[in-house]
Formats: structure tokens, C-alpha cells, sequence
């Protein structure tokens, strides 16, 4: 039987989210660790109601986790880079996903266009990066990277729950 730990399930259904869970959701997603009274204030709701809904939430999967996110330069690893791999074949497979070993790797996505899968790593520096490169390398069924090193981030957040309503009707910034 293969081994899918660590491996994110295929995708659900789109939950139906109304008003209150977006707001709750946004909230969360700014700082997970605030008490319901906190989020209940924010929201409108009691912190009774807001519990029961953060709970049906997890139960949903709409909210898969509570996690630390973490600063990739604090945490000793400033080289954020994209990796498009080119492999025999095309999605998952179980030689591919033997790249989610390395901890470096943070995603790992099937893609479609000229590369078989974009995963996004985080290093300390270009000798890591170059000796991940050969260990992908040497995953069975790999033919070729291309690797993009980030030189700066402009916008690094978790999924937003919050909808642009009169999309596209939202004026963008005149230069």
C-alpha cells in the first residue's frame, strides 16, 4: 500500500461559507491564536457561536490546521526559489514523490505547461540549493529543472476566505 502521510487529499467540494465563517476565516488567518471572545467581538457573534463554527469548520476541513508560519531568513533559510522539474511521464507518481522527503521542498505541485511539477524550496544558500538540485536529480524519472530564485517578496499570505464581490468592477492603481 502506498504511503500518502504528508501528502494534502484531492480536493473537496467548495464548503458553503457564509458571512459570519468568511469573517471568522479572515480573522483567523491574521492571528489564529486569539480567544473566541476576541474573534466574537470581531465578528459580531457570541464566543459560543464562534466556537461552534470554528469547530464545524476543522470538522469540514475548511480549516485543515493551526500552524506557525514561519520567517524563511529568522529560521536560518533566506533562498526562496520555484523549481519547474521535468519528468518521464506526467502527475504523481510514487518515484516523484520521493522529492517530498527533503525538507527544504514546502510544495509540490502538479502542474500543466512545459514542466511536469513546480515545487517551491527554501534554503540557506546557493550550495544548498545546488546540492538539493542534485538530489532531485536523482529521483528516478527527473530529466531536467529549471530553478527561479526570488529576489524579493511582495505578498506572502495564507488562503484568503474574504470574496471581491464586484470583481471586476475594483479600479486598480493608476502608475
Amino acid at each position: 500500500m502506498e504511503n500518502t502521510d504528508g501528502i494534502r487529499p484531492k480536493r473537496r467540494e467548495a464548503a458553503a461559507l457564509d458571512t459570519f465563517d468568511r469573517k471568522i476565516l479572515a480573522a483567523l488567518a491574521t492571528d489564529a491564536d486569539q480567544s473566541y471572545a476576541a474573534l466574537g467581538q470581531k465578528v459580531g457573534l457570541s464566543p459560543p457561536a464562534v466556537h461552534e463554527r470554528v469547530k464545524r469548520l476543522k470538522r469540514s476541513g475548511v480549516i485543515r490546521d493551526t500552524v506557525a508560519r514561519l520567517d524563511g531568513t529568522a529560521a536560518g533559510k533566506p533562498l526562496l526559489a520555484f523549481v519547474h522539474v521535468e519528468a518521464a511521464g506526467w502527475g504523481k507518481s510514487e518515484r516523484l514523490m520521493q522529492i517530498a522527503r527533503f525538507p527544504e521542498v514546502e510544495e509540490m505541485h502538479s502542474v500543466a505547461g512545459d514542466a511536469s511539477m513546480i515545487l517551491k524550496v527554501r534554503m540557506e544558500n546557493p550550495q544548498a540549493r545546488e546540492f538539493l538540485l542534485g538530489q532531485i536529480h536523482s529521483v528516478p524519472g527527473v530529466r531536467g529543472t529549471r530553478s527561479y530564485v526570488a529576489l524579493s517578496t511582495y505578498l506572502d499570505r495564507p488562503v484568503q476566505a474574504e470574496v471581491t464581490e464586484d470583481w471586476p468592477s475594483v479600479p486598480l492603481p493608476q502608475e
